[in-house]
């Protein structure tokens, strides 16, 4: 019967198809799940939040320069020109202000937004 080998591969194609787009979506979500920011040996992770945030929560490895702080800008002053920095905040709008402020001083920065966005771009866990 023709109508039936065409009605077969019909099917087969459909079947082709359900399978290549399942393992298209299976290798994007294996991708996203990856770090997109690399640190290497010289990036220094910042959390911009307050003292108290950060007690509360940080990534495992940052280093704590309060925004809100008078002393902010002289602290970043004094950072390593050589090294790079990635920063955080709570919900990204902190680490936009303080990115503005490291690249006036001359640094290498990455905003990596909150502190969410940031455990899933580095890879680093959030630790107490």
């Amino acid at each position: 019967m023709p109508g039936a080998r065409v009605m077969r591969r019909c099917l087969q194609a459909s079947v082709i198809g359900v399978a290549l787009l399942l393992a298209a979506t299976v290798s994007g979500c294996a991708a996203a799940a990856s770090p997109s920011i690399a640190l290497g040996d010289d990036t220094v992770v910042v959390d911009v939040r307050t003292p108290a945030e950060y007690a509360d929560g940080h990534l495992d490895g940052a280093v704590n320069i309060d925004l809100q702080s008078a002393e902010f800008e002289s602290t970043v002053a004094a950072l390593d020109p050589e090294d790079e920095y990635v920063v955080y905040c709570a919900s990204g709008n902190r680490s936009a202000q303080a990115v503005a402020v490291m690249e006036n001083a001359g640094l290498s920065v990455t905003d990596a937004g909150g502190i969410a966005a940031a455990e899933r771009a580095t890879g680093l866990p959030v630790i107490p």
